[in-house]
């Protein structure tokens, strides 16, 4: 036996892990089942487009349809008795859960003795682990605060009117991939990795790896600026002596505008050329306004910084790209 499996067992059956082991199938169930249903439309979409005499008769819809059906139905009791149903197996599924798993209770806390590792609700993992990328101010407050305010504009900057009411992934490419790319790969896949691949310390151990509180990596985190050597020397020159001394740090904040200010021109131009990417793209760029466009660009832009800069820190071992004393980027 290869790893140690048996660990990998108790992380997976701890009762507090529970729903993110039923997230790991839930969603891409659901994921698949959203994709199969948008497919099917837009096939069906494409042989309507073709043959609009379709559209009037019974092929119109995937659905099994009748045109003996009522074209309108009250809300009691056809959609009111799915609903009480669906509430009743909900709380017979919870009162199940609470009796065959215990509670995850713990001692009373011993502020002598600290958790390790010490993980945040699955809820939050993902806020726990932008905190290894970003400074606690930025994956605290700012990058929260971002989605948030982001998530309240998607129906303001949103100028594709279809695809309302159905699924569909012909018309609404550039939404579903860039929610998937925002909740699967940078929500959802960073609250598995907090879970099950974080541990002792916050060290990063593959799965069936063993959890050892004692291991010590020989890891050397460094700022973009360290890379190329930026100490402010030849700042010193410039300044007055009485200022001399801030040369290091005036330097340091003048070298990490310039990697910002790249990164921030070439990822709002390929977002644009994504967002003109196909004909219908194009149409929908057209119709968008100034406000909207800036809106979302600046909104992609800053939504795939921290893909950037899980890239930096996992792989090149770059802390901070920006470095001030009010914050760090």
């Amino acid at each position: 036996m290869i790893g140690n499996w048996h660990q990998l067992w108790e992380i997976v059956a701890a009762p507090d892990n529970v729903p993110i082991v039923a997230l790991l199938f839930l969603i891409p169930f659901y994921v698949w089942y959203a994709f199969r249903q948008a497919l099917a439309n837009d096939k069906l979409i494409s042989q309507l487009e073709a043959d609009p005499a379709a559209a009037k008769s019974a092929h119109r819809k995937t659905q099994p349809w009748s045109p003996k059906w009522d074209r309108e139905v009250h809300t009691w009791p056809y959609l009111m008795r799915i609903e009480f149903l669906a509430a009743i197996l909900v709380t017979v599924l919870l009162m199940v859960w609470s009796l065959t798993l215990s509670a995850p209770l713990e001692e009373p806390s011993n502020p002598n003795v600290t958790m390790n590792p010490a993980k945040a609700p699955w809820y939050f993992l993902g806020l726990q682990e932008m905190l290894v990328y970003f400074d606690p101010w930025m994956a605290g407050v700012v990058m929260p605060t971002l989605i948030i305010v982001g998530l309240m504009a998607i129906p303001y900057i949103d100028a594709n009117p279809l695809g309302n009411g159905y699924y569909t992934y012909k018309q609404r490419k550039f939404a579903i991939l860039t929610f998937n790319a925002g909740f699967l790969g940078l929500w959802v896949l960073m609250i598995v990795i907090g879970t099950f691949i974080r541990g002792p310390g916050w060290m990063w151990f593959w799965p069936t790896a063993t959890w050892d509180a004692q291991r010590v990596e020989y890891t050397v985190n460094r700022n973009l600026d360290q890379i190329f050597h930026v100490d402010g020397t030849w700042l010193a020159h410039l300044l007055p002596a009485a200022n001399k001394a801030f040369a290091p740090i005036l330097a340091r904040i003048m070298f990490g505008i310039i990697p910002i200010v790249l990164y921030f021109i070439a990822a709002a131009y390929l977002v644009y050329r994504v967002m003109n990417a196909t004909e219908f793209a194009r149409k929908i760029f057209r119709r968008m306004t100034l406000l909207q466009i800036v809106t979302t660009d600046l909104i992609l832009v800053l939504m795939m910084s921290l893909p950037v800069k899980i890239v930096a820190r996992l792989l090149f071992r770059i802390k901070y790209i920006w470095v001030t004393p009010w914050f760090s980027i």
